[in-house]
């Protein structure tokens, strides 16, 4: 077998290190998630602290400047220069660019690289430039690649070996989650469903570790209360959960609307070659400029918007005016590269959708308008499934925002018929395409070192090529050798006659260098890369 006499060239001494610490470590690596989540709670909180302030700020500007014409040149000239200078930031690191997710995602599947320390002081300075200015970009992704880059920090800081590192950079991206949003099962979901795409335990128990510890660090500076606070919600009488099915079905359509749009956006920046990067984030600042006289309501990531529409009865013409241009501004935002997610953005734009939608059922079958805000909550909740293509995520992310688990079954059913949509119209996860963009631009393909091993952990999915086959008759990746099989509470060390099984664990030893290709095979043969929970 080609790959073992491939390990055995190695270092025996490297590999031993490398087998007794895979063994002792789960424990440990809870520990240290809890030691992540601690300070990556502690930064993500002063970065939402900062995007408050922010926006407040731009607020306070833009309200004078309606009594101050004078002033208005002043903020013009004032947001070129902020707009420069977070250019300027994204020149110098790439990796501090738009929400941070797919850059996140990337670095676990070895394909990208990143600088810990700039990526969170880049991320600072970014975001709080951007939402200061008012532009329409979330704290949320960005919060998940700042807990990541701590992970990372905290990894290097204290010399663990890059399986270690890799978990400890998982627990800090759902510690970020859970700070943004203080949603610590949405945190620890997302880590499964988005970033690693398949069930670890080891993820799982890692993960939520470090999102309640954060979330308890977010909780104790802004309070108990969910961000979007649904008093008196009513539940909607089932013999109206058709009205939710169609509604699925428009913000499915919608979601791969907007996936499409971002794409096209940034392919459209990436064009005017007239136009360097450095100066790309002028053009949402400059924007940003105008609507914050005219229309302020869409500036900022939106969640006072959501709170807004929940509390007035705003008219359905001025619900579609401010949906279209939070929309396209939205779009020129992230597509100029400047540091922000959108992931709150999409939110609230689901959000109007679903006002939008209840209105017009109101109007035109006079529906029940007391039912708008759970067609508020089960739009974002569609909207955000047809987008990220992570429907559990979702369902448990917006049920923890609106702080009432009574809703969970008609936001599982609209996320689940979103989710259907998309896949169905053939739409990728807005996340995998946003990497995949990033890695033909950069033609990255990060290479480690040969001599550090690393031990990675596949599952066997439904459709699995390897389901039922022995171990000797699998054509495996060079430079992989199966050390163990996990199977329910077991685990023991396979021999070549060994047959694999559905719902197994792999355990496979394997060097940094080959790490990225080799994952990729191997979620191939095992069922992995074509589940998407």
């Amino acid at each position: 077998m080609n790959f073992l006499n491939n390990i055995n060239t190695h270092n025996p001494s490297n590999i031993q290190k490398t087998l007794s610490h895979w063994h002792s470590f789960r424990l440990k690596i809870i520990i240290e998630s809890v030691i992540v989540g601690f300070f990556a709670g502690l930064v993500a909180t002063f970065y939402r602290f900062l995007l408050e302030g922010a926006i407040n700020f731009s607020r306070y500007i833009y309200s004078l400047q309606l009594k101050n014409t004078w002033m208005i040149p002043l903020w013009v000239l004032l947001v070129v220069i902020m707009g420069y200078i977070v250019g300027l930031v994204v020149k110098k690191d790439p990796m501090t660019s738009g929400s941070g997710i797919p850059q996140v995602e990337g670095i676990l599947v070895g394909k990208l690289n990143m600088n810990w320390l700039s990526v969170i002081v880049g991320k600072f300075i970014g975001g709080v430039l951007c939402i200061g200015a008012g532009l329409s970009l979330g704290r949320e992704g960005p919060s998940i690649q700042i807990g990541a880059a701590v992970g990372q920090g905290v990894s290097r800081i204290l010399k663990r070996i890059k399986i270690e590192e890799k978990l400890l950079v998982t627990s800090g991206a759902s510690a970020g989650l859970s700070a943004a949003f203080s949603a610590p099962l949405a945190g620890a979901i997302f880590a499964l469903e988005e970033v690693h795409k398949n069930f670890s335990p080891i993820v799982m128990t890692s993960a939520l570790a470090a999102s309640i510890t954060s979330s308890f660090i977010a909780k104790h500076f802004f309070g108990l209360s969910p961000i979007f606070n649904f008093q008196h919600l009513g539940q909607l009488p089932l013999e109206n959960y058709a009205y939710i099915a169609i509604l699925g079905i428009l913000v499915g359509v919608l979601g791969v609307l907007f996936n499409k749009i971002l794409l096209g956006t940034q392919t459209l920046y990436s064009k005017q070659k007239w136009l360097p990067t450095e100066a790309r984030p002028i053009i949402p600042f400059l924007l940003a400029a105008v609507l914050g006289l005219f229309l302020p309501e869409v500036l900022g990531g939106g969640s006072d918007l959501v709170t807004s529409i929940m509390s007035t009865s705003f008219s359905i013409k001025l619900l579609i005016i401010i949906l279209i241009i939070k929309f396209c501004f939205t779009m020129i935002c992230f597509g100029s590269s400047a540091p922000g997610g959108i992931f709150l953005p999409l939110l609230v734009l689901g959000a109007l959708i679903g006002n939008i939608y209840c209105d017009g059922l109101s109007y035109f079958f006079g529906f029940d308008h007391m039912y708008k805000d759970n067609f508020i909550i089960l739009a974002m909740a569609g909207y955000f499934s047809a987008i990220v293509k992570s429907p559990i995520t979702g369902s448990i992310l917006i049920t923890e925002m609106t702080g009432s688990f009574t809703h969970l079954l008609p936001i599982a059913m609209i996320s689940l018929i979103s989710y259907i949509v998309a896949d169905t119209m053939n739409s990728k996860p807005v996340y995998e395409a946003l990497l995949e963009r990033i890695l033909n631009k950069n033609n990255s393909n990060f290479e480690g070192e040969d001599k550090t091993k690393i031990v990675i952990e596949i599952p066997v999915c439904v459709g699995s090529t390897l389901e039922g086959k022995k171990i000797k008759d699998v054509t495996w990746p060079a430079k992989c050798l199966i050390v163990g099989i996990r199977r329910g509470e077991k685990e023991f060390i396979p021999k070549g006659n060994t047959a694999i099984y559905l719902g197994d664990y792999l355990v496979i030893l394997t060097s940094e260098d080959t790490a990225s290709a080799s994952m990729d095979h191997l979620l191939k043969l095992s069922g992995s890369d074509d589940i998407k929970l």
